[in-house]
């Protein structure tokens, strides 16, 4: 395994190699799913205009070493983490708490209320590990497939209460 650097912010080229780590991360990784069912998810390396608009309005947590882009995490409006991927061979290593810790700093610095996530059965114990809980358990339906996923959130503040007086 290849030593992890810094973890940075992602640029538009970095797209094709993110596409790179989902697919890897989801064809190649340990699964909870049916080989199947990992094929109708990720049948091949996301390429093209939908992926990169899907991606640039997203801060995106990359982490690279050696072998090139080793994780990465993604911050869409509102504090949806839409994705999170860590290669197979930089699973296990710490490398999801350092990305997500850069992921919390900035929700926080753009004072949202909460994350919130869509997780794949592998993902829910790492977002359990960062203080997330189960809202609800889910079933999708990707190419005539069905997965189970968790959506699962992180309160970052809580609403001020009324600051009225009590008797």
């Amino acid at each position: 395994m290849h030593a992890v650097g810094d973890i940075e912010w992602a640029v538009r080229s970095d797209h094709d190699a993110l596409a790179d780590v989902l697919f890897d991360a989801v064809r190649r990784g340990p699964s909870l799913y049916t080989e199947r069912q990992r094929a109708a998810w990720a049948p091949s390396p996301r390429r093209g205009d939908a992926w990169a608009a899907r991606l640039d309005g997203q801060a995106i947590a990359i982490a690279r070493n050696a072998g090139g882009i080793a994780g990465f995490i993604s911050l869409a409006a509102d504090g949806y983490v839409d994705f999170a991927y860590i290669r197979p061979e930089a699973q296990g290593t710490g490398l999801f708490r350092r990305l997500f810790t850069q992921v919390e700093r900035l929700a926080r610095e753009r004072g949202e209320p909460r994350l919130w996530v869509h997780a794949s059965l592998m993902a829910q114990p790492a977002f359990a590990a960062m203080g997330f809980t189960v809202v609800e358990h889910e079933t999708v339906e990707i190419a005539g497939e069905r997965l189970e996923r968790v959506t699962m959130e992180k309160v970052l503040r809580v609403a001020a209460w009324n600051s009225g007086t009590s008797g």
